[in-house]
């Protein structure tokens, strides 16, 4: 079937949550067949970018070359009223509810101007927006996926900022790393990740990912290939160092280094793709703790969020 994983997201239940691997592969199915606004933060010399949890770190990747400054939910309002070179305010935000509606308010109470980039049409923040220009809101298209996942929603957006092509990202992933042979993941309780210096942004997004999927159950670490030479091996631990892009040579035991391959002049959309990737398979090979505890999770977020948030995002 030409788009199974989409397939497989469209009609799974909370007892059949699907591994992210398919919501990977259900994103860039996607991006193969449909198309991604193109857009224009030129309008702002400089701009506060904001989001919350791996929102936050989308803005991060996809305003990296523009003179801008960054925030989450927490000090938007401190850098707001404390630095007037500001002149606007981009709002990142996949569903466009819980802190965002408060965010753009608050904004425009402030003086400044927001944009919303988001996957939900006709959203609470959007209702914030004045709508009059067209850099108001950007809504990307997104999959249905577990709550969390936050896959096809933050990767729509990267590959609209970087201009990557879906379909040779799918195609490298299905030819070079689903072929290759993993070691025996359930073996190991921490792992740490070695990404390309140039890929410095993508950090906290599969730090994010580590703690949406495994809480402090399973240790991790995530730091480029140059920050490895400072202090973050002192104390040796049995761990699994896997490395994306560079070969691993020097940390480690040599029988616990893991090398994934990633495509020549590889971009941002393709780091986070084989990233969540690899993650997957260590969700694949360990208790399933994710999907044990999503119900009961939500029911709380929605008492702390004061509004419903549903274990599957339609």
């Amino acid at each position: 079937m030409e788009h199974r994983h989409i397939e497989t997201l469209s009609t799974f239940d909370i007892e059949h949550i699907p591994d992210l691997d398919v919501a990977v592969l259900g994103a860039l199915e996607l991006f193969q067949k449909t198309s991604i606004p193109k857009m224009n933060l030129g309008v702002y010399k400089h701009p506060l970018v904001v989001g919350s949890g791996n929102a936050e770190a989308t803005g991060r990747i996809i305003c990296e070359k523009v003179d801008a400054l960054f925030a989450s939910e927490s000090n938007f309002e401190e850098k707001l009223r404390k630095i007037d070179a500001i002149d606007g305010v981009v709002l990142i935000s996949a569903s466009g509810e819980k802190h965002a509606p408060i965010i753009a308010k608050k904004t425009r109470a402030l003086g400044k101007h927001v944009t919303l980039i988001t996957n939900s049409k006709n959203s609470s923040a959007s209702h914030e927006l004045d709508h009059l220009h067209d850099y108001d809101e950007y809504i990307f298209p997104k999959n249905r996926e577990p709550y969390t996942y936050n896959t096809s929603t933050y990767m729509g957006m990267i590959l609209g900022a970087t201009g990557e092509d879906a379909g040779e990202i799918l195609k490298f992933i299905e030819e070079r790393v689903t072929t290759f042979d993993l070691p025996d993941l359930s073996a190991y309780d921490k792992f740490f990740l070695i990404v390309p210096a140039r890929f410095s942004g993508i950090i906290r997004m599969l730090q994010v990912k580590f703690i949406e999927l495994f809480g402090r159950v399973i240790a991790h670490d995530i730091e480029t290939s140059e920050y490895m030479k400072h202090a973050v091996t002192v104390v040796p631990s049995d761990e699994l160092f896997i490395s994306f892009g560079e070969e691993n040579t020097v940390w480690g035991n040599p029988k616990n280094r893991l090398f994934v391959p990633l495509p020549e002049n590889a971009d941002y959309g393709a780091m986070m793709a084989i990233g969540y990737y690899i993650i997957a398979q260590i969700q694949k090979q360990h208790q399933a703790y994710f999907k044990e505890n999503i119900a009961t999770y939500v029911v709380e977020a929605s008492k702390a969020f004061g509004q419903k948030i549903s274990a599957i995002v339609e």
